[in-house]
């Protein structure tokens, strides 16, 4: 099939036979939930030096970072974490974008603790855990 002729999934659902109630049920299913490539942490969990250059951005409001698979930002003075990968298609493109989650891949839109605030982003997103001690950030499952 050359490039010019690729259709769309809705329209190869259609054309193999999914219609009506199948088409709906396969594009609402929960367990479509795409995790792989979702980075694992270790029970010792993930550590950044706050005062390391290279996490400036985590100082200023809404400035994020990414480290081992993880979206580390800078929330309402706290901070948050989540996977890099989406749950839509598993493409690793979540960055932190007007207070949310966002995937760049296909518009995913995700809050602070996960829940899908779009169609892409209704399977959710896995987040961690975040805990500060001085001028280290721990992130844990």
């Amino acid at each position: 099939m050359k490039l010019q002729e690729k259709i769309n999934r809705n329209q190869f659902l259609k054309q193999v036979g999914f219609t009506g109630t199948a088409l709906f049920a396969l594009y609402t299913a929960s367990s479509c939930k795409n995790e792989t490539g979702v980075t694992p942490i270790s029970s010792n969990g993930i550590t950044i030096d706050l005062a390391d250059a290279a996490y400036a951005n985590l100082k200023k409001e809404g400035g994020y970072v990414i480290k081992s698979g993880i979206v580390i930002a800078r929330y309402n003075g706290n901070y948050v974490a989540a996977t890099l990968t989406c749950s839509h298609e598993g493409r690793q493109q979540i960055t932190f974008q007007t207070n949310q989650w966002y995937c760049t891949a296909h518009g995913a839109k995700f809050d602070t603790s996960g829940k899908g605030l779009n169609s892409e982003g209704r399977a959710g997103l896995t987040v961690y855990k975040t805990a500060v001690s001085g001028n280290t950030l721990t992130i844990t499952a």
